[in-house]
């Protein structure tokens, strides 16, 4: 009996042929013409397609993913700033996001199972179920730089707001002796505790007083929360006096929306910040959201957020704004 996976095999390889042998059919368009292989099949298209898309992707060092004109920036920011580009780490999870995009039935699987689950599950829970849309923000070298450590040091506890599958948890969590974790999703909590050392705390309870925190991660959570500003104020409570740091990532453009409890996605607490640009948002969040909230800035930079991804597209990616912050 012949395998899926073999069969999946077959396909593409049959597919990498036609894309570089097939005969070509001229489509005009309003100001070139392009060149596209005869496929009538929607499924062979659209692995044709992302095929095509990967083959460009590896060719491309994605400067862009990490592009900030520091010109615009006051000058008290300008030197905080840190410039990344694309390193192996990053390299090699888009190759990890290449090779699960080749598994066809697999994928195929996840899009019936999705569009199912979809009617009564949010898109987190039913990634989790799945175990699939992995996130990916830092390398361990970017976020070493961000931090300001060295390779070997080692804080006491960490706690990651909103860890999601943990995958990004673990990258933060080998610079701590205990970390700590909240997540709503309960199918993320599961991946979570597979993949991380870690106590799962209540989302309504972590800042008690209990404990202190060297490091609090806030990642790509303010934007998909219901009191944003209240989380702020709560994480500089509850920083281990003198070393405590928040870290902090944003997508940009600012866009809420609140999966959890709230039926118009809209959250309670408005975050409005100034300016259509990646920089102008940049600053409106330093200097209208983090210093009302009484945080100073240590270091921020610009990351691409991806995730893995599906069928059509073997990633996705938003724009990140990271900030290490301090309470003043």
């Amino acid at each position: 009996m012949v395998h899926l996976y073999e069969v999946s095999l077959f396909i593409l390889n049959f597919l990498r042929l036609v894309s570089k042998c097939s005969t070509k059919v001229q489509v005009a368009s309003s100001d070139n013409m392009s060149q596209i292989p005869r496929i009538r099949s929607p499924l062979a298209r659209a692995v044709y397609n992302r095929i095509v898309e990967d083959q460009c992707q590896r060719d491309d060092d994605h400067h862009y993913w990490y592009s900030f004109n520091t010109e615009l920036l006051p000058d008290y920011l300008r030197q905080k700033f840190i410039q990344f580009d694309q390193d192996k780490e990053t390299s090699d999870f888009l190759e990890n996001c290449y090779e699960k995009a080749d598994w066809v039935f697999t994928q195929i699987g996840h899009s019936i199972t999705k569009s199912i689950l979809g009617w009564f599950m949010t898109p987190t829970s039913i990634n989790g179920l799945l175990s699939r849309g992995s996130m990916f923000i830092f390398s361990d070298d970017q976020i070493r730089m961000l931090l300001g450590v060295e390779d070997g040091w080692k804080g006491d506890n960490l706690l990651d707001l909103g860890a999601g599958d943990g995958m990004v948890t673990q990258k933060m969590a080998k610079y701590f002796r205990r970390t700590y974790a909240t997540e709503m999703s309960p199918t993320m909590v599961w991946r979570l505790q597979r993949k991380v050392t870690s106590k799962i705390l209540d989302v309504n309870s972590w800042n008690n007083g209990n404990l202190t925190y060297d490091l609090i991660g806030c990642l790509n959570l303010l934007d998909r929360c219901n009191k944003p500003i209240s989380i702020l104020h709560s994480m500089r409570q509850v920083l281990t006096p003198g070393v405590g740091r928040v870290i902090v990532a944003v997508v940009l453009p600012f866009k809420p929306y609140v999966e959890q409890d709230s039926k118009d996605h809209i959250p309670k607490e408005a975050i409005l910040l100034k300016g259509h640009t990646f920089e102008e948002q940049t600053v409106s969040l330093i200097e209208d959201v983090f210093k009302p909230a009484m945080f100073e800035v240590e270091r921020f930079t610009r990351l691409p957020y991806l995730c893995e991804g599906d069928l059509h597209h073997s990633f996705y990616v938003l724009s990140d704004a990271l900030f290490v912050l301090k309470p003043r």
